[in-house]
């Protein structure tokens, strides 16, 4: 049995992913391969490298948009008037990797990881599995418009979620025959629209990359055995909010817990959560959980 751990994007939400894997981990459940995209690809590099879910959750929760997205008024207007390819430098990623990543390339993790990337010029979907690490993940993030595209081998890469959001497809032709997918969702249930032009095309992207993820739980359920690690639902926090990472690793760890004592049964109900659906202000029943509870 080749298990496999996939991890979509999703931006502030992938703090969630953090809970996920604590959750995993005190389960004992190991990976043999990892693949990531965009911040699937950051929190992959953490458990491809060997280090433990309780200190990505600290980092999580020391992250602010501004260390993340440090926005300069200048890059924005050179953006617009196309003397620049983005909004925001991708400075405060690169920095955090350098930091925090204990590989220098990818062929180095000790467990082996795969990024999805877009290659901008054909759009295909693009798998790395060797070469500078940091370069590779940054690639995976690089939303189009937002963060500058990354040059790997000769190609300018961004995003891998503009194709291949959640790469089930990727852990399959690699060996996988067990799957654990830890999708971000997406912020089913905020009170007013994100403000700002990062917030808008982070929302925008969270919400069209489920889509394929959908599709493809259904396309790849009959060869192999997916595990979807329940999806936080609903959701309250904006894609570049990164103050409420603690809240989002909290519930994604209990969560992911409570589903594991019960044997981490197939979750019909997936789909639901990842599709285009909305939830009143208010309304969903959630009850703040206690940090000492959660925080173990």
């Amino acid at each position: 049995m080749v298990t496999a751990f996939v991890l979509s994007g999703g931006a502030s939400l992938g703090a969630s992913q953090a809970g996920m894997l604590r959750a995993l981990s005190e389960a004992g459940i190991r990976p043999d391969l990892v693949v990531g995209t965009s911040v699937g690809a950051v929190n992959g590099a953490w458990v491809a490298g060997g280090a433990a879910p309780a200190d990505l959750c600290e980092i999580w929760r020391s992250l602010r948009r501004n260390t993340v997205f440090p926005t300069r008024p200048v890059d924005g207007l050179l953006g617009f008037l196309g003397h620049r390819e983005h909004l925001v430098p991708d400075s405060g990623i690169r920095g955090l990797l350098r930091n925090h990543v204990r590989f220098g390339r990818l062929e180095d993790a000790q467990i082996p990881f795969y990024v999805v990337a877009t290659d901008i010029l054909s759009g295909s979907d693009t798998l790395l599995s060797s070469g500078d690490a940091v370069d590779a993940i940054l690639a995976s993030t690089a939303i189009p418009g937002v963060l500058p595209p990354v040059r790997v081998a000769g190609r300018d890469l961004m995003d891998g979620g503009v194709v291949n959001n959640t790469p089930i497809s990727h852990a399959i032709r690699l060996g996988a025959d067990r799957i654990w997918v830890l999708a971000t969702g997406y912020s089913c249930a905020l009170a007013e629209r994100p403000r700002g032009a990062l917030g808008l095309a982070l929302h925008a992207v969270t919400l069209g990359i489920n889509q394929r993820l959908v599709a493809d739980i259904e396309r790849y359920s009959r060869q192999a055995d997916l595990r979807i690690a329940p999806p936080l639902c609903p959701i309250r926090v904006a894609a570049a909010d990164f103050s409420r990472a603690a809240e989002l690793i909290d519930r994604a760890y209990i969560l992911t817990r409570d589903w594991l004592a019960t044997g981490a049964p197939p979750i019909a109900l997936a789909a639901t959560k990842l599709e285009p659906h909305g939830h009143a202000p208010g309304s969903d029943g959630v009850t703040p959980i206690p940090r000492a509870q959660a925080a173990g």
